[in-house]
């Protein structure tokens, strides 16, 4: 007890020293006031206050924070477009000045997040409010870019800072987008129209072009056969001519009339008509006296084609 009453000035600074003690964590800042006025900022870890004259005001956190919005806006066309979106925000930094602003601006934090929430809104609104309904889904990107270019001034003055805004649905009344949906189906099936009239095009195209190379190539083939089979029926009139001379020849020269050949050509060829006919109707004298009326016009075309070539010469 003696020694309590010798060193109780030692337990009171003890305990006035621990009492001033505080840590602050891992992603925050305190802010300390002295006696309700701003004094200083302590850094996350252990940290000392003056007792009774200091106070933690507030633990500012400095991590990334993210709040989504949903709201209405109207374009200059009159037509409302419904927004949610998502905006991704932070303390620009852990300066004195920029934590003092965080600290002391807003009373809570509720007042921030409403500030906030209405300083987007009112920005995509204005932006929105110049545009067409046609247009609002391509000028997404645009939308973005404009508001943060806006809002980042505004959140400065406050400490804060805007990492990224992010659009992520867009939509009009039911009304508006049911006529969205008939434009869209019918330029679906305009495209597949003409996609399918193309196909078709090409397809009878080039049936065209196969029936046209086709055409030809029998053709060709036609005029080389029927060029083969003039040379082959020119090469059977000459080996007949040949053969009929040689014979006759070998007649005179046997004192036998030459008249026999023809005869026997006449009978050949009523034996080729009766059995390569096909039960076609073929009138002729098969009669001595028609032979004799057949071989004498023969005789006389023959006769007819020497002298054409006699006068031609």
């Amino acid at each position: 007890m003696e020694i309590l009453k010798d060193f109780w000035w030692v337990l009171l600074l003890f305990f006035v020293v621990a009492g001033g003690l505080f840590t602050i964590n891992q992603g925050t800042i305190g802010v300390v006031t002295r006696l309700g006025k701003y004094h200083s900022i302590k850094r996350p870890g252990l940290n000392f206050k003056v007792p009774f004259l200091d106070q933690i005001y507030k633990r500012v956190s400095i991590q990334n924070r993210s709040v989504e919005l949903e709201f209405q806006a109207v374009t200059i066309d009159q037509a409302n477009v419904y927004f949610k979106s998502m905006i991704l925000f932070s303390v620009m930094n852990v300066e004195e000045e920029t934590i003092k602003n965080v600290a002391f601006k807003f009373i809570s934090e509720k007042d921030l997040m409403q500030a906030l929430i209405r300083t987007v809104e009112g920005s995509i609104r204005a932006f929105v409010s110049t545009k067409k309904q046609a247009e609002v889904l391509n000028v997404r990107r645009d939308i973005v870019e404009n508001v943060k270019e806006q809002i980042d001034v505004t959140l400065e003055g406050w400490g804060y800072h805007v990492q990224d805004l992010q659009i992520n649905d867009i939509t009009f009344d039911e009304a508006i987008m049911t006529s969205m949906s008939k434009v869209v189906a019918s330029n679906n099936l305009k495209a597949a129209a003409e996609n399918e009239g193309q196909a078709l095009l090409i397809t009878k195209t080039k049936a065209a072009e196969a029936e046209g190379n086709a055409i030809k190539i029998a053709a060709e083939a036609e005029r080389q056969a029927a060029q083969l089979r003039g040379q082959g029926v020119a090469l059977f009139r000459e080996e007949v001519a040949r053969g009929m001379s040689q014979a006759a020849s070998e007649m005179k020269q046997a004192n036998l009339d030459t008249n026999v050949i023809l005869f026997s050509m006449w009978v050949e060829a009523i034996k080729n008509f009766a059995e390569y006919g096909k039960g076609n109707v073929i009138f002729l004298d098969g009669g001595s006296d028609g032979m004799e009326k057949t071989m004498k016009q023969i005789m006389a075309m023959t006769q007819l084609e020497e002298n054409k070539k006699a006068g031609f010469k």
